[in-house]
């Protein structure tokens, strides 16, 4: 029997602007917690009005490596809170359906840097963010991470809360540096990340922030691992819009064109083929706005 396909939201920090919030690095969509979080919880709302099922909480950039050390020491533990009530709120306000809350737990040490990954120190930031989301979640998501340790150090650091567990991993998606495999940034292999994954129990494996092109394969290659396993583990999409050229750069040093082809039916073409190889949640990330979350909703969910 097919599963049925959840729709995710999309990104975040364009909405914000189009709505009328500041962006600039390096805070990045923290910035709308701290001047204009009115609108953020609006950015909940269309979402949800365009189809989601499942929201993310606006925690992404809630780490040093986005606000600083010393705000993160003096406001993190504030700011995250305000994210999760921020998400709560906006899906507790449609009664009339079931809104789940994902609790997003960011690469700490910034994101498409697995080189920075520090074990010794992870727990230190993610107990703080796992500490004041935990009241307003009903899922953690670890997201954008590079490397199977992130996900390990995501995993452990909400155990003793009792939730799911989802786990989005970032693929190499650079033109020139692709082979016929599907990677992780750190250069593991899908497989490998599906692998672990089985063994863990993590409810869902989901791949997200790399280009379109590179995600059918991944899904395709994590379903069947899961099926020689006998993994009951789903699998999910949100990929970004970046142009190429600025597609590597790190998450803090600009902010990135994006591509005007995935408008319209563009993203939704590449949907389609995620949920043929397995995908049963699909939503955007980076660039990918309420309409095109309209549209997945409107085609996928069944």
């Amino acid at each position: 029997m097919a599963r049925t396909v959840k729709i995710l939201d999309g990104g975040m920090s364009r909405e914000l602007t189009r709505l009328g919030a500041r962006l600039v690095q390096p805070e990045w969509s923290a910035l709308a917690l701290m001047e204009s979080p009115e609108i953020v919880r609006q950015v909940h709302a269309e979402f949800i009005d365009a189809g989601a099922d499942v929201i993310t909480t606006n925690s992404y950039a809630l780490v040093p490596f986005h606000i600083g050390e010393e705000r993160f020491q003096s406001q993190g533990a504030s700011l995250i809170e305000l994210s999760g009530r921020l998400a709560r709120e906006a899906a507790d306000a449609r009664a009339d359906r079931n809104v789940l809350v994902c609790g997003s737990l960011p690469p700490i040490f910034g994101s498409y840097e697995p080189q920075n990954f520090d074990p010794s120190r992870a727990q230190d930031y993610l107990s703080v963010l796992v500490g004041n989301l935990a009241p307003y979640v009903d899922v953690w998501l670890g997201e954008t991470l590079s490397l199977i340790a992130e996900a390990e150090a995501v995993n452990s650091a909400v155990a003793a809360t009792g939730k799911p567990v989802w786990i989005s991993f970032t693929l190499q998606d650079e033109p020139n540096a692709l082979d016929s495999t599907s990677r992780l940034r750190s250069g593991e292999t899908v497989a490998e990340a599906a692998r672990w994954a089985a063994k863990c129990g993590i409810e869902a494996l989901l791949f997200n922030c790399s280009r379109p092109e590179v995600m059918q394969a991944a899904v395709a290659e994590a379903a069947s691992v899961f099926r020689q396993t006998g993994a009951e583990t789903e699998i999910g999409v949100y990929a970004n819009a970046f142009e190429d050229e600025t597609a590597g750069e790190r998450a803090n040093e600009g902010l990135s064109g994006m591509r005007a082809e995935l408008e319209g039916e563009g993203y939704l073409s590449f949907a389609r083929a995620w949920v043929a190889a397995g995908a049963t949640l699909v939503g955007g990330c980076c660039g990918i706005g309420a309409d095109q979350i309209r549209r997945l909703a409107q085609e996928l969910k069944t």
